[in-house]
């Protein structure tokens, strides 16, 4: 069943997939013991509204696993996420831009769940990056009222409603590579993967190229379980190569989206994003698709 509202989690992540959520929805294959399993968890929405009982969420970003981790046994939640943001925006409307590169050295040395929250809210555009030193390097986002009653209590609730999936799911967090997670997937399981787009800027903690791209292929092939990978397809440039070049033998659904990640307002056009799998796609006809195809291939 599709599910009418979409959730957002507390992490903001630049590329989110927010607005594919009713078309990922409408085209999973998942039975109730299917153990849902996610290489790239980024910020969670994908797994947060497709709701699976059994999941591994993993990323290669240790803070982002850190911070999910830490709302599963317990050492933060809700209401200290509130009082933390609530203590914090009196010294943000007085500092600022100080408060804030202040917390980014702390976050810097300690790694602290709730300085990586507030950092990842109050940063320049919401931005996730780090330098090679492992160092969070984005610089403060400059707005006022940054943490307002209004938008703590926003935070707050999405933080109330991960802790909700976590407490009556069996979801574990783990900060590993996408070979070791999909290498454990088996028949029983479904690999949903949304790596950094091949060809394009993004904003990773680690590089991302095509070698990466054909060895992910590779592993997710060579797995028993049923996948979907997001990527784009082509936007008013240029088409992406690497559909044909590398994920031959998939089955594709595509359609078009808005992505507000750029810095100036004619930077942020219209992208065709695509779904592919390795089964044939059981599109609900209340979802709005702009084409499906099978791709048959030559490797």
């Amino acid at each position: 069943m599709v599910r009418t509202k979409i959730f957002i989690p507390p992490i903001k992540i630049q590329g989110i997939k927010s607005k594919l959520i009713p078309l990922i929805q409408a085209s999973i294959v998942l039975k109730p013991d299917t153990l849902w399993i996610e290489p790239f968890m980024g910020s969670g929405v994908v797994g947060l509204n497709v709701a699976p009982k059994n999941a591994i969420f993993a990323d290669l970003n240790p803070h982002i696993i850190n911070f999910y981790s830490s709302l599963k046994n317990g050492t933060i939640n809700s209401n200290i996420v509130y009082a933390f943001l609530k203590e914090n925006s009196g010294i943000f409307s007085k500092k600022g831009i100080e408060h804030y590169y202040y917390i980014r050295e702390r976050f810097n040395e300690s790694h602290d769940p709730l300085d990586f929250l507030i950092l990842n809210r109050s940063c320049f555009n919401g931005m996730i990056r780090f330098n090679k030193s492992g160092k969070y390097n984005v610089p403060y986002g400059h707005k006022p009222d940054r943490f307002s009653k209004a938008y703590i209590t926003k935070i707050v609730n999405q933080v109330k409603h991960f802790e909700y999936m976590i407490k009556f799911n069996n979801w574990i967090f783990v900060c590993q590579s996408y070979e070791d997670i999909i290498s454990q997937a088996d028949s029983n399981a479904f690999v949903y993967c949304d790596p950094p787009y091949i060809g394009r800027h993004v904003d990773y903690y680690d590089s991302w190229d095509e070698s990466h791209e054909q060895k992910l292929k590779e592993c997710l092939i060579s797995c028993e379980a049923r996948f979907m990978l997001s990527t784009w397809d082509n936007n008013q440039y240029r088409v992406n190569p690497y559909i044909n070049k590398i994920w031959s033998g998939c089955e594709k659904i595509t359609k078009e989206h808005f992505y507000f990640i750029g810095a100036k307002e004619n930077n942020r056009n219209t992208m065709v994003e695509a779904l592919l799998t390795n089964y044939g796609i059981p599109v609900s006809s209340t979802v709005t698709v702009d084409s499906y195809e099978q791709i048959r291939l030559s490797v």
